[in-house]
């Protein structure tokens, strides 16, 4: 099936695998850069953004580093680290720009479908987590990224806040919070759907659905052979194009290494899939208005923050809380339970194992996970909403995600809680690997690939110009400016119809 009128010839300049944020985004910038481009979009599946970009599989955070207490670990001296937390907030500053940049042009229409205002909170109880909570909001607040932040320890303020973390909780149980008024609710999965809707109607641009990618070989001029079967009649055919972008989920690192590249040896994949608790009740749901995000139980990974969330979804307000973990060994939602063996090779099977050797707590809170009644995910609630009631909640699961393995010099392989590009020396192919915080990062990701595989187009003046009108703090810190962070801010809410903030 192919969703686009337009023809591309046999041999287009670019191919995006996946229909997902990042081939969107990355399609949407290569356009813009260069309009007479021709690409050629690949989705394996009937319908696009249908793995993780997916609302429903994503936790939509629009992660700025407002909430998320892994991105701000706290070092052995009891003192915060906030890099990560300034780098992610700055990047997700880069993407509301560039999507304000969509609204403006009129290539995405009303925004409210896709973003809106929701309060991001932290939240903690015990006197060692409150001063951790309290070190990182005057950590944080140092940096005018994050100006505006609220801090409180009084129950009655932070009932206000959120009313059902507070009620039927001990009057006497240490408890902080901090609140972000401008944070976020994104739809990753209507942004990406907006976007396609546009590019596909493009010339020079086919999208083509229930298409598979089953190889990619390296020609003798430099050139990329991709072979796609169409999964509904079958056929097969094979064209050549001289960039190829794999932005194809869990399902990349299998046509990474089938590239061959040398700098994709060593990859492996560690998949972890995810459930929600999903509100049934809708008075419950009205009550809560916030994205209220805890600390990860000692010795659990990063990825099993628990978040007591608000979320927006084709107009229509949910409240979910997880994630609770579970393992499967696809690494995509509609995968094959071969996914993982089947990515096992010699070259990544040191790494896979030496990363498996020193992450068997990981294993354990999995098989913990997995192992869990429904007494026990409420109970895990409860933390969060101690009047939780288990009628009022059904199970649903979510997204699949692949955390990557790569080499390590000293440990022999590492597991990677994050997003990782994997490129070709000569940037004639790239490749996106890992989970979270991916989609609100999905711009400052692809113009770092910009920078890699288009190098010489990327330092010309006709692109840097384009870049800047993009995204108008193309290649200036916004982390080090308050005065141009307050005027994109300013920007990016009248165009996406957001609250601003006083910087």
């Amino acid at each position: 099936m192919n969703t686009s009128k337009k023809s591309v010839n046999n041999d287009p300049d670019v191919v995006l695998i996946g229909a997902g944020i990042m081939s969107a985004t990355l399609g949407m910038m290569l356009k813009e850069l260069q309009p007479d481009l021709t690409i050629e979009i690949f989705e394996r599946l009937d319908v696009v953004t249908a793995e993780s970009s997916d609302a429903w599989n994503n936790a939509g955070t629009g992660h700025s580093a407002f909430c998320e207490l892994n991105y701000t670990p706290q070092k052995p001296d009891g003192s915060v680290e906030i890099n990560k937390a300034i780098k992610i907030a700055e990047s997700f500053e880069l993407s509301r720009e560039f999507w304000a940049y969509l609204v403006e042009k009129n290539i995405v229409t009303s925004p409210q479908d896709f973003i809106v205002n929701t309060p991001h909170m932290s939240f903690v109880w015990g006197n060692d987590n409150v001063d951790y909570l309290k070190k990182r909001y005057q950590a944080l607040t140092k940096n005018h990224l994050f100006k505006g932040m609220l801090y409180s320890e009084d129950p009655a303020e932070i009932g206000e806040w959120a009313p059902l973390i507070t009620e039927g909780r001990d009057p006497n149980e240490k408890i902080a919070a901090t609140r972000m008024d401008i944070g976020t609710d994104v739809n990753f999965g209507e942004l990406t759907r907006r976007i396609f809707n546009y590019l596909k109607g493009l010339p020079g641009i086919s999208l083509s659905l229930n298409h598979e990618v089953r190889d990619i070989d390296r020609q003798r001029d430099g050139r990329w052979k991709v072979e796609v079967k169409n999964r509904k009649s079958g056929k097969k055919r094979d064209l050549l194009t001289p960039f190829v972008f794999i932005g194809a989920g869990g399902g990349s690192l299998h046509l990474l290494e089938k590239s061959g590249i040398k700098e994709g040896k060593g990859f492996g994949g560690f998949p972890v899939s995810g459930q929600w608790l999903v509100c049934t009740d809708p008075a419950i749901i009205e009550r809560h208005q916030a994205k209220v995000y805890g600390k990860a139980a000692v010795g659990s990974p990063p990825m099993s923050v628990p978040h007591l969330d608000t979320r927006v979804i084709d107009g229509k307000k949910a409240l979910l809380f997880g994630p609770y973990a579970g393992f499967s060994t696809k690494f995509l939602k509609n995968g094959s339970y071969l996914d993982l063996p089947k990515s096992i090779k010699l070259n990544n099977i040191g790494p896979m194992m030496a990363a498996g050797i020193q992450n068997i707590p990981l294993t354990k809170y999995l098989i913990d996970q997995v192992r869990q009644s429904p007494e026990d995910r409420l109970n895990a609630l409860k933390d969060y909403m101690p009047s939780a009631r288990l009628e009022d909640w059904k199970l649903e699961v979510a997204g699949q995600r692949v955390q990557v393995i790569k080499k390590d010099p000293k440990k022999g392989g590492i597991l990677e809680f994050g997003t990782e590009v994997v490129s070709a020396a000569d940037g004639s192919i790239a490749a996106l690997l890992g989970a979270s915080p991916g989609a609100s990062t999905s711009v400052a990701i692809m113009l770092d690939l910009l920078k890699r595989c288009f190098a010489e187009k990327s330092s010309s003046e006709a692109w840097q110009s384009k870049l800047r009108e993009m995204i108008p703090s193309y290649g200036k810190s916004l982390a080090k400016d308050a005065a141009l962070l307050e005027k994109s801010r300013d920007r990016t809410a009248r165009a996406l119809g957001l609250n601003g903030v006083e910087v």
